[in-house]
């Protein structure tokens, strides 16, 4: 590729990420208000007369105008660069693209959390991301679980107005809540109040860097850091504090702790260390287990060969090997899971599973961008709760759709094959399931980000 074409693919996704951030801020209620009196006693009220606009408020055009303007001086060192020589312009171009992460999607989610520290709990957030998990964050200090209580007397009953079945489940596993609550404890101590979005923002930042170092080569680098951090869905979720990035950490840390196994002269400690990463994102949320297999074979890639099904005389070999790289993460889910589960197994299932297919008493609705609307547009049921059999659309695509996976990363088990693999996996799966949520595809996009940087030249984009 010729150089400039991270330029133009920073380019792009700063003009996508503005759009798309004050787009969203035209929904957003007494906005310009609340940043007036969240800004008051410092910014001159001339100013802000004067930086009034109807599509955003005072505090985001200028975070804007900042972000075109370093925009404008990766052009420039962009221009410069065989003056500037590839090691000092990779770096300068580094510099500027977390800068513009920096002021687009952290200054805005700090923004957010002001906005709603001054106006109350429901605003300026997500519902199950944040408000929820700080909901199971206290009944987890309180000795209850969060999968027995229902969510009336929180402050998600204040947020949304219609198809609220969320106020009666929990549809996450206990790594979400467990992780954050020493930050939740250590800010109450701090500041005197918490926000789920501190510990997105911290894993975000840590997820960035470490994209940083699994690209295959400078540009590889630059691009998966802008990707990632600029992503126009996954960046909104940081933003509004939907929990992807959560998952998304987990899974790159584990990445990572595997590209170091494959550095390393004893790599046994890091491929542990990776296995009980990625059991944390399987105790996190369910969306990680469609991981799983494209995982475990990447860990048998000197094992396994190009034939999706091995003889019968080499399964024993290959089921031990992966057992002494994968036990952590089947240690770690069953520690953290568990115990939740053996507490309340019905209600657990109720919550994580029953919910969002449909069969609970109070289930998720149907909608999203993928075949459930089709069977909306043919009036297969009666209302959008009503349950339909998604698990069949699921099964008839995720089955033959994960062989032929398996068998093309058997033939190049790489690690960007193993994470296209789950992207069109997962992709497939939601696209036929009950609901394909906006913020599923912004954290795909992720991963498919990741795959195209990880592998070497002649595989990736490694230069």
């Amino acid at each position: 590729m010729k150089k400039s074409f991270d330029a133009l693919l920073l380019f792009i996704l700063v003009i996508a990420r503005v759009r798309i951030d004050t787009l969203a801020d035209l929904v957003l209620p007494q906005r310009h208000q609340d940043v007036r009196r969240l800004v008051e006693g410092w910014w001159p009220a001339a100013s802000l007369d004067l930086l009034a606009d109807w599509l955003t408020d005072p505090v985001s055009l200028v975070l804007v105008s900042t972000a075109f303007g370093l925009l404008l001086l990766y052009f420039l060192v962009d221009l410069l660069a065989p003056r500037l020589g590839d090691t000092r312009s990779h770096r300068l171009k580094l510099g500027l693209i977390y800068a513009i992460i920096a002021v687009l999607v952290f200054g805005k989610t700090f923004l957010l959390i002001g906005l709603r520290h001054i106006t109350g709990p429901a605003s300026y957030t997500h519902d199950g991301g944040v408000i929820q998990t700080e909901a199971t964050i206290q009944f987890f200090l309180d000795g209850k679980s969060p999968y027995l209580e229902d969510y009336l007397d929180t402050p998600m009953a204040e947020w949304g107005i219609e198809y609220r079945t969320a106020l009666y489940h929990y549809p996450y596993l206990p790594w979400t809540f467990v992780f954050s609550t020493p930050f939740y404890l250590l800010s109450r101590a701090v500041l005197g109040w918490f926000d789920q979005r501190f510990v997105y923002l911290l894993l975000f930042a840590l997820t960035l860097a470490m994209a940083q170092s699994l690209g295959w080569g400078r540009q590889a680098r630059r691009v998966g850091v802008m990707l990632v951090g600029l992503n126009p869905i996954l960046a909104s979720d940081v933003i509004f504090g939907q929990n992807d990035s959560f998952i998304l950490f987990w899974i790159v840390l584990s990445l990572w702790l595997l590209r170091r196994a494959e550095q390393s002269q004893s790599p046994r400690r890091w491929t542990l260390a990776a296995a009980l990463a990625f059991g944390l994102a399987c105790a996190s949320k369910p969306t990680a287990w469609f991981l799983a297999p494209f995982w475990a074979l990447y860990l048998l890639r000197a094992e396994w060969g190009p034939r999706l099904v091995p003889p019968p005389s080499r399964w024993g070999r290959l089921i031990g090997l992966l057992w002494r790289q994968a036990w952590p993460a089947v240690v770690a889910i069953l520690v953290v899971v568990g115990p939740w589960f053996v507490w309340s197994p019905a209600a657990m299932i109720d919550d994580v599973w029953r919910w969002s297919a449909g069969t609970a008493e109070q289930a998720y609705q149907i909608r999203g961008w993928g075949v459930s609307n089709f069977v909306l547009a043919l009036q297969l049921v009666p209302d959008r709760l009503a349950y339909w059999p998604f698990w069949l659309t699921e099964t008839v695509v995720a089955a033959p759709v994960l062989a032929l996976l398996l068998w093309r990363q058997g033939q190049e088990n790489t690690m960007g094959r193993m994470l296209f693999g789950y992207v069109v996996l997962l992709f497939g799966f939601f696209y036929m399931s009950r609901f394909l949520n906006e913020n599923y595809l912004g954290y795909l996009a992720a991963f498919l980000s990741l795959a195209l940087v990880v592998d070497p030249p002649g595989v990736g984009i490694g230069d």
